[in-house]
């Protein structure tokens, strides 16, 4: 990152623009400024598409679509659950299966006690009594249960493709650090919040397979995408787009792992970039 902004490498304009939200597009509150609403808006005009990509599961999504401008598609829960964000509508997703779900459950249970779960399945959501609620959003009536009985023949979970684990006080990414240790051959584990929450997806189930996927579908060569994130939840989809930026409130491990880095989430990093992409302003 320069002084005055983003470094950017080319001003040949991609075809699709993929983008985390909370820590990279979203300001603090989880808003959209006008600054980086018209720069969406104007690369959607130029014809780039527009994909939020975010470790939030679709319910969340409904909370902040009016702030985003109700643009296409969000791949959701970390590459769990594709969207259609206009029309509230689950298109797709990649469930974890209940027999990986338990074995993944048990081992950190036995390796990191006071560890408490959550479930994100097409549904609602669903947690353990030991799992705390201070997450907006998660006030929405849902059922409280040990994960076998939830899980299990007579339970609600039907299709989990988010598993959630917190920890009361373990620091954050001595917990992720821990947990893949003992469980990382079972699921994909991350992190993208400042507690200690972990975020578990199907074996080989991440942001950039998700987007790959849909870019596929779409003929969109990876060359052709340009990435943002914040987190470590983002370092899979960094790697894969052709150009990828870290914002400069970004973890250490990304700003570390991404050669291009642009001006923090308050300052509007994304719309900076795109900006010089589309030769705007």
């Amino acid at each position: 990152m320069g002084e005055d902004g983003p470094v950017t490498e080319s001003r040949t304009a991609p075809r699709l623009i993929a983008t985390d939200l909370d820590g990279t597009l979203l300001c603090s509150g989880g808003t959209v400024t006008d600054r980086t609403a018209a720069a969406l808006a104007a690369a959607e005009a130029a014809g780039v598409r527009v994909v939020f990509v975010t470790g939030r599961p679709p319910r969340w999504m409904r909370q902040v679509s009016p702030h985003i401008g109700g643009h296409g598609v969000a791949i959701c829960s970390n590459g769990g659950a594709v969207v259609d964000v206009r029309r509230g509508e689950l298109l797709e997703t990649f469930p974890l299966p209940v027999e990986t779900t338990l074995a993944v459950v048990e081992t950190l249970r036995a390796v990191l006690p006071g560890t408490a779960f959550a479930f994100e399945y097409p549904g609602g959501w669903a947690r353990e009594a030991g799992y705390a609620v201070p997450m907006w959003g998660d006030e929405m009536e849902h059922e409280v249960g040990p994960a076998e009985e939830l899980l299990g023949a007579g339970g609600s979970v039907r299709g989990l493709f988010k598993l959630l684990a917190k920890h009361p006080d373990l620091d954050p990414d001595k917990f992720l650090a821990e947990a893949r240790a003992a469980a990382g051959h079972l699921a994909e584990i991350t992190r993208s919040a400042s507690i200690p929450l972990l975020e578990i997806s199907a074996p080989g189930v991440t942001k950039a397979s998700t987007l790959a996927r849909w870019c596929a579908g779409h003929g969109i060569d990876r060359s052709e995408v340009v990435a943002f994130g914040d987190m470590p939840n983002d370092l899979e989809m960094l790697a894969w787009a052709g150009t990828a930026y870290a914002v400069a409130n970004a973890h250490p491990q990304v700003l570390a792992a991404v050669p291009l880095h642009t001006v923090s989430n308050e300052q509007d990093g994304v719309a900076a970039v795109l900006e010089e992409l589309l030769g705007l302003g």
